[in-house]
């Protein structure tokens, strides 16, 4: 149990830090279509605490990560050939405060993560976007430009991430909306200090029941699943995979025309093979342009 604890241990990095780039997590209409000219600036202020860990179906005791994130997301939307284009560029960076496995403290490399850039179209446009439905395809590419080390808890992964992503929106009538995201993050192999560190294609479901208060304001509860995504070193399971069942409550609401703020709080209710959130809370600022 110790060998494979160290395991673990060397790997903490991909199994923490390395979590932005390996999900693409979506707010409740993120994927609804504006206007060819319009960019959007948004900053997300992120805090979350775990003070459980599972590995191997057994909890670990006295093991604690605590990190405050913060994301730089940038949204441009035009049109080439008459279609609906979006591009967007991501970039998140902040720090560790707690960072323990089995009562020993983690080194961490805290700063810059890894930089995500995305273009999305939407095949299918609503003729009513109240009760018709829109679909958006995205394609990410994650860029292993973040502080990285093995062994340490990391905000980079060191791996290059292609992740394609499909979104539905679909309008219930009386200002009640599904959205429902899918996406598969395929991580490439490469090699760290000698070992080569390979990750399974990590799948993630996003669901949530979106209630809009007129044209400013909503309220939306949803769920996120992650699956797969296990990180094998020199072709042996490390003990780190992407398991995690989690519940969120969003509010937003415009304080003028071009500000809105938006507030998240999550929870986790299953992880396997990783850190169990207690708690994620999440500020959203976002600005028209």
């Amino acid at each position: 149990m110790k060998r494979h604890l160290t395991q673990f241990a060397l790997g903490a990095g991909l199994a923490l830090g390395g979590l932005p780039a390996h999900a693409i997590d979506v707010a409740p209409g993120d994927y609804a279509m504006l206007p060819p000219g319009t960019d959007i600036g948004l900053l997300y202020l992120q805090h979350s605490s775990a003070t459980e860990l599972n590995f191997g179906g057994t909890d670990v005791p006295s093991s604690e990560v605590t990190a405050n994130v913060a994301v730089l997301r940038g949204l441009h939307y035009t049109d080439i050939g008459g279609e609906p284009v979006m591009f967007q560029a991501v970039l998140p960076f902040g720090s560790f405060s707690t960072a323990e496995i089995g009562g020993a403290d983690m080194p961490t490399s805290d700063g810059i993560g890894d930089l995500t850039l995305g273009v999305s179209y939407w095949p299918v446009k609503p003729a009513n976007p109240e009760t018709g439905t829109t679909v958006g395809v995205t394609a990410f590419l994650t860029a292993p430009t973040g502080a990285y080390e093995m062994g340490d808890v990391s905000f980079g992964s060191g791996a290059w991430t292609f992740t394609p992503q499909v979104a539905l929106i679909e309008g219930l009538g009386n200002g009640l909306y599904l959205d429902a995201i899918a996406d598969v993050a395929f991580s490439f192999d490469h090699t760290e200090s000698g070992v080569e560190v390979s990750r399974n294609p990590a799948p993630q479901v996003q669901v949530a029941f979106r209630k809009q208060f007129g044209p400013t304001a909503s309220m939306s509860i949803g769920y996120s699943g992650q699956f797969g995504g296990e990180v094998d070193y020199d072709g042996i399971y490390s003990g780190l995979k992407t398991r995690r069942d989690q519940v969120r409550l969003y509010a937003n609401t415009f304080l003028s025309q071009t500000v809105q703020v938006q507030g998240m709080l999550a929870t986790d209710l299953y992880v396997e093979d990783g850190f169990k959130n207690d708690v994620v809370a999440e500020l959203r600022l976002m600005k028209l342009f």
